[in-house]
């Protein structure tokens, strides 16, 4: 699997036991260790939701979400089993312009400045594997913005948590139906 990476999204505490705590998300977590230990994939990237206080997407700024993943917070930190996994070059932060929206990783940085597409070209790696959370929202958009740069995508969909029940089952229809794998 030299040419596959593994990609696991916003697996942090605000999603998992925090403000915006996504069902199930106990459960990916456990799985995606558990994938990890057992499939020893590499490379393994992160991407992380990485607010500043005044994101336009918290309610005080007319946004639909409460506070989450603010810089300097226990929130926006990686779950404490996965982060010996995450290495800060392949750490991609996304949600960091204050008037801006970005659910997928394609979106975000990591400390030298690469999107997440261009480390993966460096990388050469043609097959990613996507897990995190939430499904409908960053899991989905990060899954479809590697597809449409031509990455062979499959979601992991033991390894997800989720807002809805319903619009979990729904984005994992769609995203199949446009030839997203679910393994």
């Amino acid at each position: 699997m030299k040419d596959t990476a593994l990609i696991v999204v916003d697996m942090l505490y605000d999603f998992i036991d925090g403000s915006l705590a996504c069902q199930e998300a106990d459960k990916a977590v456990a799985a995606t260790l558990a994938y990890i230990k057992t499939e020893k994939p590499s490379p393994i990237l992160f991407v992380r939701d990485h607010h500043p206080a005044n994101h336009c997407s918290f309610a005080a700024q007319g946004g639909p979400w409460p506070p989450h993943c603010v810089q300097g917070t226990h929130g926006a930190d990686i779950h404490k089993d996965l982060a010996p996994y995450a290495d800060e070059d392949l750490s991609f932060f996304k949600g960091e312009d204050p008037s801006m929206e970005q659910y997928s990783g394609f979106d975000g940085k990591n400390p030298a400045g690469q999107s997440l597409g261009e480390v993966l070209r460096l990388m050469e790696i043609e097959k990613v594997l996507v897990c995190g959370i939430a499904t409908e929202f960053c899991v989905r958009n990060t899954a479809e913005d590697l597809q449409k740069a031509g990455f062979k995508v499959s979601v992991l969909k033991d390894c997800i948590g989720y807002v809805d029940a319903a619009g979990h089952k729904k984005a994992l229809e769609e995203m199949q139906a446009e030839g997203i794998r679910l393994i």
